[in-house]
């Protein structure tokens, strides 16, 4: 068995403001953009990033704390802060694995919850999926409703589940696939309205400005879909 590492930290200076955020998945699209969002805010003295690998940014705010975030509790001395923003994913295609799959979108949430309770942390928004559910016979949408609920057993008080269907946007990587459904969702989009409504594809953009901004107000619920997200952001 290979030797157990310490995460390795690589921190920046830190001005004096408020608050200090917590981003998993900084290196996906949405991850990204809330990170960059974050930075700029001034409610946030202080962003930690835990990750696998260092990002090429440099920012006052920043602190990244790189190591094996499959076990995020060797993080517990330094997952402290006010926010925890989790962007964590994957595919089928990156993942084909449902072993490991499930240790990322079931796994890794679910550590944070845990490390919010542990460390008093009262604010977590996690990105889930539009269909989420415990019984559902599809893998994915089975894997994340049983993440919800898993997090909601956690029992933080401020508690944010996003619930979009497709994320759009500007990504590194092509995937043909996506790109054809992105175009026919420009199409069907204005078509689903009513209960259909939270079908429809959702800018990565919108789902980061809107994280942030419920992770700052009162909520009355947990669970957050299309048209939550686009009040949020138009609030």
């Amino acid at each position: 068995m290979p030797r157990k590492t310490s995460p390795k930290i690589v921190t920046s200076r830190v001005t004096q403001m408020s608050k200090t955020a917590i981003v998993l998945g900084a290196t996906g699209l949405t991850g990204g953009l809330l990170l960059q969002k974050l930075l700029k805010d001034e409610r946030y003295a202080c962003v930690k990033v835990f990750g696998r690998s260092k990002l090429d940014a440099e920012h006052e705010k920043l602190q990244q704390f790189i190591g094996d975030i499959l076990d995020l509790g060797a993080f517990s001395d330094d997952f402290l802060g006010d926010e925890v923003f989790c962007c964590i994913g994957t595919t089928k295609k990156k993942t084909p694995d449902t072993e490991l799959y499930r240790k990322i979108d079931f796994g890794i949430p679910k550590a944070a919850a845990e490390l919010c309770r542990q460390n008093e942390i009262n604010t977590i928004a996690i990105i889930s999926s539009v269909g989420a559910n415990s019984t559902s016979s599809n893998f994915y949408l089975k894997t994340k409703g049983e993440m919800e609920q898993a997090v909601l057993e956690q029992n933080i008080p401020n508690t944010l589940l996003m619930r979009p269907s497709l994320i759009v946007g500007d990504r590194n990587e092509q995937r043909t696939g996506e790109r054809i459904t992105i175009l026919l969702m420009k199409v069907f989009n204005p078509l689903l309205f009513g209960g259909l409504k939270k079908y429809r594809s959702i800018q990565a953009d919108k789902i980061a400005e809107a994280m942030i901004v419920l992770a700052n107000s009162e909520n009355e619920k947990t669970m957050f879909e299309y048209n939550d997200i686009m009040q949020a952001v138009s609030s």
